[in-house]
């Protein structure tokens, strides 16, 4: 089978092409970057792109399954808009083309609480990226609802003082939509999802997450 990755620079990501790569019923792994990343390896063909013209690579978005793991943060992007374009636009846009070119099965990573109706930016930006995406009618989408996300390489106080909290929160039952899942088992979640869920569309929330990515 062959995958093909966006977001594969970042935390997830990092997992979810090293657990690719070293899954035997994988034969191919493409990822799309912004500049070179990856060490060479037999399974992985590295595409270097802009993303704002991701349409002049669309013959390389074909294969079996896609994921799709691309985000940023808004102090990162700078503004709603820049992370809007990445977040939503990006994604969506790699999805079309996959649909465009055959690509039966597509794995999104988006958060707990999206919901295209909310008032708070970050949930609605996911939900209506879920919400177009879905419109594409793959034959196979599964949309990922993980709570905190624990990166292990995190370098951000506020972000490491966070998890902590959870992690008190869930140990006394609270919060339980919010718990933290390391990146290497939310990643395991990903390729799990492909092969266990069969409906049509598929949300997979947290207790979900966690049961398959043991």
């Amino acid at each position: 089978m062959k995958a093909i990755v966006i977001g594969g620079t970042g935390a997830t990501g990092k997992e979810l092409i090293a657990q690719l790569l070293e899954d035997h019923r994988f034969d191919t792994v493409t990822v799309l970057v912004r500049r070179p990343f990856f060490s060479q390896h037999a399974k992985l063909t590295e595409i270097i792109l802009d993303f704002e013209k991701l349409s002049d690579y669309k013959a390389h978005i074909q294969g079996d399954v896609a994921f799709s793991c691309l985000g940023t943060t808004l102090k990162d992007a700078g503004g709603k808009n820049a992370q809007w374009r990445v977040d939503h636009d990006y994604q969506l846009e790699f999805a079309s083309i996959a649909k465009a070119n055959g690509v039966e099965s597509f794995m999104l990573l988006s958060a707990f609480g999206a919901n295209a109706k909310s008032s708070f930016f970050y949930n609605k930006m996911k939900g209506t990226l879920e919400e177009n995406i879905k419109k594409l009618d793959f034959i196979q989408l599964v949309i990922l609802h993980p709570g905190g996300i624990e990166r292990p390489d995190s370098n951000r106080r506020g972000e490491k003082a966070m998890i902590k909290f959870l992690k008190a929160l869930n140990a006394i039952g609270l919060f339980k939509g919010y718990e933290p899942i390391s990146t290497n088992r939310l990643a395991k979640a990903m390729i799990a999802s492909y092969f266990k869920f069969k409906e049509k569309q598929k949300i997979v929330v947290l207790k979900e997450i966690m049961e398959i990515s043991v």
